[in-house]
Order: C-alpha cells, then structure tokens, then sequence
C-alpha cells in the first residue's frame, strides 16, 4: 500500500488492516436512490476509500431536498439529483472513482436487470416493495450482494440480502485466549517444568508468567485428583486457594493473574457447537466448484479429527502478562512454533483436497491458509432467505412472539407497518397523511391493509397498536435528516463487514425506533 494511502487512512486501517482497505478499494458499489439515506451511506464509504461508485437515480432536485440533504445546495435546484450527489461525494476523496445514471431506479430494474452484474454490491435505498423483490431476485442470480436501507419518519431498517457470507476475522469482542491451559502440548509442559516455583529469589517468583503457574498447578492437582481438572463450583475455589498458598507476598501481581485466569484450566476440550456445526456443515463435501472457504473447512475437519486430538489449529499469540522478559519470550517462541507446526499440517491437507477434487494444488494462497488457521475457532457463516421468502413465509412462531412481546412490539409493528405504506402507496399512489385533509381516512385505510397483511402472513392474534398506525401517518413518507443519516450509517458500516468480510454483518431484519430511541433486529 502506497505511503500516502496509509497516512489517509490510517486510523481505519488499524481496524480492518490493509487486507480489508484493499478489499475496500477494489468494491465497486451501486446506489439506488440518492436522497438523504443513500447520499449518507455513500458519504461514510467514499471517505473510508472505496474503489468506485455509481449513483442512479432519475428524479430533479427540488425545494425539500435542501431541506435534508447536505449533499445539495441551491445552485442544484433543478439539476439531476443523481449528477449533483455524484460530485459532491467526488469532492470527500478524489481517489474515489464516481459516475452517475440519470434514470429512475425501478425502470432500471424492469428493463435493464443485467445492469447490476458489474458490481460488488448494490445499496437499494427507498425502494417500494414490488421493485425491491425484483431487484433481490436479480442480485442473487448475479451473485450480488444487496444491502436494502430505508428511513420513513422516525422509523427504518436495514436487511442484507445473499445466498451466503463467510467470515474468517469475525473480531468478536469478547473471546476466550487459545492458550490450551486444559491441553497443554509437549514442549509447553516441558518449559514450565523448567521453573520452579518454590524459587526463594523474590524477583523471579514475582515475574513467573501465570501460563507457567497455571500448568504447574493444574498438573498437581490432577496428581491429586485422578488425573481430573477442577469442574465443580467448590473445586475451582479450591483451586484458586492452592494457587493462593504458593505466593509469597500479596502484592505479586503475576499470581492474582493466575486467579483471575483460573478459569482457564477448566475450559472443556474439544471445539464450540458454533464450530462444530460448521464443520459438519454439508457444504464441506467439497467438489472442484467449492468457495476457498469450505476447501479450507473441510481440511479444519480432517485436522480436528486426526493431528488436532478434537481442537482446532493454535492461535500462536499470547497476552500481556507479570514475567520476565526471557520466559515471556520463550512463551511466545512455544506458542509461535506450535501455530506454525499446525498450520503446516493444515496447508499439507488443503494441497491434498484441491488435488482430489481437481483443482490446482497451489490455488489457495499461505497467507490465506495462515489467516484461517489463526482465527479457526472464530469463523462465521452467514446465510440469508430472500426477501420474497421472508415477505410471504415469515417464520410464523418467531412473528407471533414478537408481536405479543412487550420489548418487540414497536419494532414489529414499524416492520409490518413500512410493508403496509408500500401496499398503500401502490394502491394510493401515494404514501398515507400527505395530504392533511385526508389523514383520519387514510389511517383507516392503513390499518385496514397492516390488518390484512397480518391476515395473509397466517396471524390473526393481537391487533397493531392505533397510537404507531397514526404515527405512520403522521410522517406522512418523510425522510427526516436523522433519522436518514442514523440508517445511511448503519448501512454502510454493513457494506464495510460484507465487502472486507470482517466483523460478523447484520442477521434479519434490523428496526429503527426513533420514537424510543431503539433498535432491534428480527429473524423472520
């Protein structure tokens, strides 16, 4: 990466590194639609330094465009929208290419679906249900990633829609360290009873690292307790008293790192059924049209089945501990040579899949091989319904436990009411409380369609609260500026995670409630 990249960017490639800006300047995005979500959601991409981008939307700018859009000014009353958006976001970062299609969105997708084949992923933003079942279709026939944003007054959602995402550096937040305190290798046991921790010498029985006292212990109380580790309740205290008995003062730090740290020893061996379930997932019977991913989690299969003794390939980093520099060293190099040792059994079993299901044995890079092994226990698989599914076979169970649940209630409610203003605007040509004259009547109307769209899902159970169905109306199809610039963000930090597959992305439907200030997402 050139040095002037890396000044730019500096404090997002300590985030996603520069594997991930890479990924991020290749991407070629396409926007739907460019008022206040869309031009929000691009504004956050182009300044992270995407590759390209391409703004269609056929609409004028108008008076109330200025008045939530900061992507416009006066002098583009008039103009193209689509053109106007496009060179604004071209002014945040010129390293960004951006073209513009003057058309309107649902045209596009009625007579020109191929369109949408060139690009890494498309941002349909404001788009009416029928148009959008459409574009879904089109994009997962192309292998597109499509992310849906919409803001409609105090409310939106976000959905992603694909086939699959697989995630190697899921990044979780808070992870147990792979340090096999419960299975320590050779070489590991043999370091630690190369220290004594009985030593007289104060310094060094400070600064023994708690990796080495937790082996030592764990090993004599499995002496002691027929080669069982502390499980129960009483014996992890137990334990933690024994570990106690061996400080010589209350001020070693290194020995209340092992107390904390206790837990560790009882840590169950073997994988999670996170990872279990991946690993007997049936897309790891690979064949020559198989992603990289399951070539590699096939091999993870055979690795934890045979050399790996039920557990996947060492992580190879240690934390920051009390220790003197050489054991801490030392450590590191016992840790860094078993990763390496597993990840060359793991790289000999990849070369030997892509060999049987006839693919070129190098096809599949070290680094990318290297990467896997280092984040094994973490990986992710991410599968999406299509809309159409979602829309007409909800999982009903899930539906009537939001809608009866207290906590969800508004959530589902602004769900099945954004599918109603679209029915009602296909009905109306136009969106429920525009016009006030006609407000009481048109949330009559609404509540009529949400009802009977609850009907057709198969729910006849609680009725929509009045109070959310009048608030629809009153919005009256307004795209509020904060709300919009809330969704554009939440949306294109979801492009961020799909297009660097870092970070896990968004699971169901995600809801805004603007009214409660919450958010939730739904697995329909």
């Amino acid at each position: 990466m050139a040095a002037e990249s890396k000044t730019k960017y500096d404090r997002q490639l300590r985030i996603w590194g520069e594997q991930g800006q890479a990924a991020l300047e290749k991407a070629s995005i396409c926007l739907l639609n460019c008022g206040p979500t869309g031009s929000e959601a691009l504004k956050n991409l182009v300044l992270g330094g995407i590759g390209s981008i391409t703004v269609v939307d056929g609409s004028k700018v108008e008076a109330y465009d200025l008045g939530n859009n900061f992507m416009l000014d006066e002098e583009s009353l008039g103009q193209a929208k689509a053109k106007c958006v496009c060179s604004f976001l071209q002014e945040l970062n010129d390293a960004v290419k951006a073209k513009f299609v003057e058309e309107s969105p649902d045209t596009l997708i009625e007579t020109n679906p191929s369109f949408f084949a060139q690009f890494t992923l498309v941002i349909a933003t404001q788009l009416l249900e029928n148009s959008l079942l459409k574009l879904d279709k089109i994009c997962r026939h192309a292998n597109v990633i499509l992310v849906v944003a919409r803001s409609y007054g105090l409310t939106g959602l976000v959905r992603i829609s694909l086939k699959e995402h697989n995630v190697i550096e899921s990044k979780p937040d808070h992870f147990l360290d792979d340090l096999r305190l419960h299975k320590p290798w050779p070489e590991l046991k043999q370091f630690a009873k190369t220290i004594d921790l009985s030593v007289t010498d104060s310094v060094v029985h400070k600064h023994t690292p708690y990796i080495v006292i937790l082996i030592r212990l764990a090993e004599k109380w499995a002496d002691a307790h027929d080669g069982c580790l502390p499980s129960t309740r009483q014996e992890k205290k137990e334990f933690k008293d024994l570990i106690k008995a061996h400080m010589l003062n209350l001020d070693e730090e290194n020995y209340k790192e092992a107390i904390e740290a206790s837990f560790k020893v009882s840590t169950p061996r073997g994988i999670s059924s996170h990872l279990c379930q991946i690993i007997n997932d049936a897309a790891v019977q690979v064949d020559s049209t198989s992603p990289d991913f399951w070539v590699l989690v096939a091999a993870l299969k055979e690795f934890i089945e045979n050399e790996g003794g039920g557990e996947p390939p060492l992580e190879g980093s240690i934390p920051d501990m009390t220790s003197l520099t050489e054991y801490y060293v030392s450590l590191q190099k016992i840790y860094q040579a078993k990763a390496e040792s597993d990840f060359l059994v793991m790289e000999q079993r990849v070369r030997n899949i892509l060999k049987r299901i006839g693919r070129d044995p190098d096809a599949i890079t070290k680094a990318y091989i290297k990467n896997f092994c280092r984040n094994a226990r973490k990986i992710t698989v991410c599968r999406y319904r299509n809309i159409e599914d979602e829309f007409s076979i909800p999982i009903l169970p899930e539906l009537q436990k939001y809608l009866t649940d207290e906590d969800y209630n508004f959530a589902v409610g602004f769900y099945i009411l954004l599918r109603a203003v679209d029915r009602f605007a296909a009905n109306y040509n136009r969106f429920p409380g525009i016009f006030d004259g006609e407000v009481d009547e048109d949330i009559s109307r609404l509540k009529t369609i949400a009802v009977g769209l609850l009907s057709d899902l198969g729910f006849h159970g609680p009725a929509l609260s009045e109070d959310l169905i009048n608030e629809m109306c009153r919005f009256g199809g307004a795209e509020l500026h904060a709300v919009a610039a809330f969704i554009g963000g939440v949306a294109s930090q979801e492009v961020i995670k799909l297009v660097t597959k870092q970070f896990v992305p968004l699971t169901g439907t995600f809801i805004f409630n603007g009214i409660d200030q919450k958010s939730q997402a739904l697995a329909l």
